[in-house]
């Protein structure tokens, strides 16, 4: 038989609360309706009782604008419940980083009076779990004077820091609901086109941060081919299953909690509630250590992915607001992007759809709507990923990062974006062509390669890549530059280089391959053809850096030109070589080049028909 008692039922309110107190309510899927909707039925007993939570799944009673002589309501995070009463000006929104919530309470910044949460039964030794939501709700009952509990059996028992004593409890109600369900999401072409992206930027061995919603989802359903992932995040959801019974979520290789996987809270189906439920390897841990911007930067490579309502061509983020109209909160988001800046080897990313209200608005904009607010500067954001691509920012001048920004966005607004930036001086005024994309590499818009052992990657040409391919021109040896360009080139300007990687991918072809080391990308090969049209031919040239030749990378290149200029049914292509580039006239006889009569006594002119005649064996 236990040695421990039940706390006291609850019988009267006014034995634990008075008017004026302020009242916290559990979190997330842990809120205790039971409890709430019977405090609400005896609302005529008090006055100006002050609600403090965060997101609440489920009713919001005490909302209503008739319990306004009894409830005001103040959230530190906005949802479905809370969001109108914001904007009507009936409820408070408190922003604040989630981490720091909890000080609010045992700093006595916000001193709270009554807590309300919801619990597991007890086990033998008296212990009820705080079940599916540690976050903030552990400051919370070490804070208030009285902690009132909703006994609920179908609530999970989960491990970690997540118990509290029957003893601590002062009065209880039991109550035997379901937990609240959250489904997953839809996902629609453009999630799975981001997810593809943002796993790019994953590496094998990387302990990942995500939220809940169509993106984190989508980012999850693109790893199953990873390796050795960790979970350290504040919240995760029923995308998380499937991997980690699959083995690629095995918290292996984290350095921090290694075998573990970590978070404050959860969200999701009877199928989640079910896998926490005593499964000893997942722990809860309160908001203040799980967000702690310095223990997120233990863990190595820590990938923090977050979403977004806007970004400005500068970088900067806004997360909880529609223009003056505030959405949601700041949360995790600032947290986790600055622990994983600080994590060796880790990756801050802001992930979104480029538009909104079906492809009306641009969500990458020029300048941030008014009234908008910043959750996260435009220094701590290391990469941008939408449907159309991965913006890198970290170590980026404000031009590069705006002509970046610009090739993720929605094509219908690429030219809307650098006319409006051109004003301000970002970008020069050189800068006139908006990116384009090459069709026939589908999504995502990059290709991985493995050459001689090394991972590259095979992708378009952009305007960004203004800069890196001055590094790559000057790169070359003298020999290169005359075999290259056929002449000795002076220099390398920057608006050279601007003409050089603004390709209009549509018509002509602008292909390098790329060496990535976080979020620096050095250029290794460049292969192109400049279409003529009265020929239908595509005058084609490649070049390699030193160092990195004999690896493949020119016949990679050259394949890939040959197969897109089929696509596009050009009729031949023609490469135009110097009669001492042995090299290069032995990689296109390779790949069935021919020489033709010139009249250039230095040049060679080559040329691979691509439409073969009706009625020969190819064509047939």
């Amino acid at each position: 038989m236990p040695k421990f008692s039940l706390p006291p039922k609850l019988t009267e309110w006014k034995n634990h609360i008075k008017s004026g107190d302020r009242i916290f309510i559990g979190s997330n899927a842990a809120c205790p309706h039971a409890l709430t909707e019977d405090l609400v039925q005896h609302a005529a007993d008090f006055r100006d009782l002050e609600m403090v939570h965060i997101l609440i799944l489920g009713p919001h009673p005490w909302t209503d604008a008739k319990y306004g002589r009894t409830f005001n309501v103040n959230s530190l995070f906005l949802g479905p419940g809370t969001r109108n009463p914001v904007a009507s000006g009936v409820a408070d929104y408190t922003p604040c980083f989630l981490s720091e919530i909890p000080s609010l309470f045992t700093d006595g910044v916000l001193p709270l009076d009554v807590a309300l949460i919801q619990v597991s039964p007890p086990d033998q030794y008296g212990y009820c779990s705080l079940g599916t939501s540690v976050d903030i709700v552990s400051s919370a009952l070490r804070s208030a004077r009285c902690v009132i509990a909703q006994i609920n059996p179908s609530v999970p028992r989960t491990f970690g820091e997540s118990f509290i004593h029957v003893s601590a409890i002062h009065a209880c109600i039991e109550a035997d609901l379901p937990m609240p369900i959250l489904p997953p999401p839809e996902l629609d072409d453009v999630a799975m086109r981001i997810g593809k992206y943002v796993a790019q930027l994953i590496e094998d061995g990387s302990t990942l941060q995500m939220g809940i919603g169509r993106i984190p989802d989508a980012v999850l359903r693109a790893l199953p081919n990873h390796k050795n992932l960790g979970i350290h995040t504040e919240m995760f959801s029923d995308g998380v299953i499937d991997l980690f019974r699959a083995g690629v979520i095995n918290n292996a290789h984290k350095t921090l909690h290694p075998g573990k996987l970590i978070t404050s809270f959860c969200m999701g189906t009877k199928r989640l509630y079910d896998f926490v439920h005593e499964n000893p390897h997942v722990e809860f841990h309160p908001s203040e250590y799980v967000n702690s911007p310095a223990i997120i930067a233990r863990n190595n490579n820590m990938v923090a992915i977050n979403s977004a309502i806007e970004v400005d061509l500068s970088g900067q983020v806004v997360s909880d607001s529609v223009g003056r109209r505030f959405y949601s909160g700041i949360g995790g988001q600032v947290d986790f992007i600055r622990g994983a800046a600080m994590s060796r080897g880790g990756r801050p990313i802001i992930a979104l759809p480029s538009t909104a209200k079906n492809g009306a608005i641009s969500k990458i904009v020029p300048f941030l709507t008014e009234g908008s607010g910043v959750v996260t500067s435009r220094g701590d954001v290391h990469y941008v990923v939408t449907e159309y691509g991965i913006a890198t920012l970290r170590g980026k001048s404000v031009r590069e990062r705006a002509l970046e920004l610009i090739q993720v966005a929605h094509p219908a607004f690429r030219d809307r974006l650098l006319s409006q930036v051109r004003t301000q001086h970002w970008v020069p005024d050189y800068q006139v062509t908006q990116p384009s994309r090459v069709e026939e590499l589908g999504d995502p818009q990059v290709v991985n390669l493995r050459l001689k052992g090394n991972n590259y990657l095979m992708r378009p040409l952009r305007a960004s890549d203004e800069r890196i391919f001055q590094e790559f021109f000057y790169s070359h040896d003298a020999e290169t530059v005359l075999q290259r360009y056929r002449y000795r080139p002076d220099g390398m300007s920057r608006q050279k280089a601007s003409q050089m990687v603004n390709v209009d991918q549509s018509r002509d072809l602008g292909l390098c391959i790329v060496r990535r080391k976080g979020p620096h990308e050095t250029i290794l090969a460049v292969g192109r053809y400049f279409w003529h049209e009265p020929e239908n031919a595509g005058e084609t040239t490649f070049v390699v850096r030193e160092g990195s030749r004999a690896k493949g990378m020119a016949s990679t290149l050259l394949a890939k030109i040959i197969e897109i200029a089929r696509q596009r049914k050009l009729d031949r292509l023609v490469c135009m070589v110097r009669v001492d580039n042995k090299p290069t006239r032995k990689l296109l006889e390779k790949f069935a080049f021919e020489v033709q009569p010139g009249d250039e006594p230095m040049d060679l002119r080559m040329v691979l028909p691509l439409i073969q005649p009706e009625g020969s064996p190819s064509a047939a």
